[in-house]
Formats: structure tokens, sequence, C-alpha cells
């Protein structure tokens, strides 16, 4: 019986290193979190005991530790350090994940020729492409640096080795899922092997107090690729957005040790390489002589950055039984919303059996509830052909039973409308201090704000015999 007790007590187990769940045999996925290749062997654990160590740095009372060994250093580039909280902080390891040709390559090559100096030595290593086209793109966007040094390497050890050749004060991996170390089992970008190069690099990190900036992939959802622990290791997140047939680009912070996360940063992409947009909102809108049916604008908030958008709409006579609803860098489910408010509480009832098309301008994304009331304006405005008064900014959220809802920022979201020359806005009751020279219209619902269209080309239908009279 006691030999029998001993045989179960060492045979082997296994366990998911992604939830934990636990069983007696190898399976390919776990039944629990769904991974696949996660189950792996491990033996019974051995009691241990650790005994106290040598101190490496005492322990000091928090007022007199040296804080200005976490001064940021800039990267040459200003919206990049506007996400970053001011630059980048020695021994700070950051993520920037996004998808194939989003630009994170081209970004990152440019912020390493800014942030060479003689002081500051730059080391750009890449694992998906050679160094000579890298060099191609260094020449064709100008970064070329004689402290920018480059190297074509997917091997961790040797990684670590031209660490020590160049000594630079800021390290750029490109990417982190294809360096791999010889000792640890699996293929480039496997769980085990990305786990294995990134606490490698964070350790050399901090050891040497150099900033170092990795390259992650994505999968299919727009997750970071590899495990989440990943996440958790490095410092700051930053995720690169942007439609690859649009040129505006957005990094947003995930996650940041060293400042908020609520600050996004704007590029452009062009032949010339990337630029950072200290003002960004000319690219969403479109300058007209005269007012147009079927437009709006309105300002929504990328963190904390107020951005004015041009949100269009277009009405036809359907020739299907099915009226078609399409939209572009809006909600769908947004959209069908406000029709079914203005046709309900607005009383419009072309809008029923038209074809419908909505879109933005730009390549902007507008998914704030903010955006609400310039979506109801520019579908009315194209049911009844009539063009909205020149110059105004529709702000607002739209409940299903009319009401025009507070959104937040609408200060600052009015100030930039007044910088950019708009002088009239539309926005919910109590909108705060309101800028000298701009008229803003409270509404409290969506009748009111229908009210700035001309009633003599309105398209309306009566309900029933008490409207006609």
């Amino acid at each position: 019986m006691a030999a029998r007790t001993k045989s179960t007590k060492d045979r082997p187990s296994y366990r998911c290193t992604e939830c934990g769940w636990q069983t007696a045999k190898w399976l390919g996925r776990c039944p629990e979190c769904q991974a696949w290749g996660t189950v792996e062997e491990y033996g019974a654990p051995a009691v241990r005991t650790t005994a106290p160590g040598r101190v490496t740095n005492s322990a000091l009372p928090i007022g007199q530790v040296d804080g200005r060994q976490a001064t940021a250093r800039s990267t040459g580039v200003p919206e990049l350090d506007r996400v970053l909280g001011g630059g980048l902080v020695p021994g700070a390891v950051v993520l920037l994940a996004g998808e194939p040709g989003v630009g994170k390559s081209t970004l990152l090559l440019d912020v390493a020729a800014k942030s060479a100096s003689d002081e500051h030595r730059t080391l750009y290593v890449t694992g998906e492409e050679s160094a000579s086209q890298v060099r191609l793109r260094a020449d064709r966007i100008g970064a070329i640096d004689d402290h920018l040094y480059l190297a074509a390497e997917t091997d961790l050890a040797a990684v670590l080795g031209h660490l020590d050749a160049v000594k630079p004060s800021l390290l750029i991996l490109d990417s982190v899922q294809t360096v791999a170390s010889p000792e640890i089992d699996g293929a480039p970008g496997g769980m085990a092997q990305v786990r294995e190069v990134a606490g490698a690099l964070i350790r050399a990190s901090k050891e040497r107090g150099m900033s170092t900036l990795l390259v992650g992939h994505v999968t299919k959802d727009g997750a970071i690729a590899g495990p989440r622990l990943l996440e958790h290791l490095v410092d700051v997140v930053l995720s690169f957005e942007g439609d690859r047939h649009a040129r505006l680009r957005l990094v947003r912070g995930v996650k940041n040790r060293y400042g908020a996360t609520d600050e996004v940063g704007c590029f452009e992409l062009h032949d010339e390489g990337i630029t950072g947009l200290a003002d960004p909102s000319g690219l969403f809108l479109t300058r007209r002589a005269e007012p147009v049916p079927g437009t709006c604008l309105t300002v929504t908030l990328e963190g904390r950055r107020p951005l004015v958008a041009e949100v269009q709409a277009l009405t036809v006579d359907s020739q299907i039984p099915s009226p078609r609803r399409t939209t572009s860098g809006l909600e769908t489910s947004r959209v069908s919303m406000m029709l079914a408010v203005l046709e309900q509480r607005g009383r419009i009832s072309a809008l029923g059996k038209r074809d419908i098309y909505s879109a933005t301008v730009g390549g902007v994304k507008l998914s704030e509830p903010a955006a609400d009331l310039a979506v109801a304006l520019a579908l009315a405005s194209a049911a009844s052909d009539t063009p909205l008064p020149k110059n105004l900014v529709a702000i607002g959220e739209v409940g299903l039973a009319g009401e025009v809802r507070r959104v937040t920022g609408v200060q600052r979201r009015l100030s930039e409308a007044h910088r950019l020359g708009f002088t009239h806005a539309l926005v919910p009751g109590d909108p705060g201090k309101i800028p000298a020279g701009m008229k803003v219209l409270e509404v409290a619902d969506i009748g009111d704000a229908l009210r700035v269209l001309p009633r003599s080309r309105r398209r309306e239908a009566p309900r029933d015999e008490e409207d006609r009279r």
C-alpha cells in the first residue's frame, strides 16, 4: 500500500501555463482556457526555504530616494513624448504593438535617428528584415546618424553581445517575436521564447539604465500576441492604430508606469516617412465656400485631445425592397439608432424607404456617443436636402427618448472649435464656460436641434389627424 502511494505521488503531472488547470496526461489544447500548446509537465513541488541573503541596497526613507534617475529624456518626436509622459525614462521597457503595415518600423527608425547623439548611442536590432532593407528605409525618411548602430540578429545571445559592444542608451528590437534563445525549446514567437527574450532584455535594461523599445505583433482580434505576462513585465504598452488606406496614425497609451494613459499621439504617414501632427483636425475637415446638405461637424475627444471631425450623410431613392444602410468610420448600430430616433421623435418619415450612406472624412473613426447629435443632424439635413448653417458644430449624446444628454469635456471641445474659427454650436444643457465670441444654443431634445434647419424645406410627415390640423 505504501509502495502504491509513492508511485502515485511520483507520477508526472501536467499543468496549463496560462490558467493553471491540471491533468494527469498531456493534451495539446487546454480544456479550461482553450489555449493551444500551453500544457506542460511539471514535477511535485519540493519544499524549500530561502535563507536571508546579503542586501544589495539598503532601504531608505522615501524622501531620501533620488528621483532624478527616473527623469525622462526626449525621443526627438514630440507626439511620442506626449504619449510617454515626457520621453523615455532610463531603464524603461516600452512595448509598441500594431497591425502589419501600420508604420511601426518607420516610426521607431525615425525615433532611433533623432534620439542618437554623442552621449547617447542607439542600437536598432531588426529580426524581420536585413540590414540593407532597413538602410533603404533610413535613406528614404532621412534617418541617418553616425551614432545610430544597426544589426540584423535573431539570436538572443548575439543581441546581448551587441549590447556589450555598443553600450547604447536606447535599444530598439523589431520585433520581440522574431528573436529566440537557443537554451529554450520551441520556435521563435512561442510563449516560452517570448517570455525568455523579454525577461532577458528587461534585466539588461534595468542593470544598464538603458531604455528599450520592443515591437510586438498583434492577433487577428487586435490583441497583443504572446503571453499576457509580456504586458505585465514591461513598463509601458503603446498601441499603434490606423487604417492603411488613410494617412492618420494614432499612438495610444494602454499602460504607463511613468504617466497618464489618456494621451494620444497623432501622426501622418506619407511617402517620405512619418511626421507628428500637432494640429490634426485639418485632416478631418473639408473647407467649402457654401454649406452642403448632409454634412455636420462635431468635436470628438481622442484621450484628452479634442479633434474636429466631419460627418457626412447621403440619402437616395432605393431600387430594392430592403433599403441599404452603409457606414464608414461610424458604428452601424449608432447610426441605426439615430434613424429610429429621427423617425419616431423627430417625425421625419423620409428615411424609412431610402438608401442611406453615412461616413466620416479623413479616415477618423467616431465611436463615442458625443457624435450622436452630429450624425442625427447630418441625416436630417440629407433627408430634407437642406444645408445646416455655416460654421456650426454639434456636440451631444442622443437617447432613445429623443433627449440630448451631456457629455464629458464640453468646454475643451468648444475651445477647440472656437480656435478653428467656428462661431456656432449646438450643445446639451449647462455647457459651462463658453468661449468669447461664440454663440452656443442649448438643446434639450432632438426636436430643438432640428429647428436649425429651415422649416420651409424640411421633409416632415404628419403622424395622425391631430398633426394635420
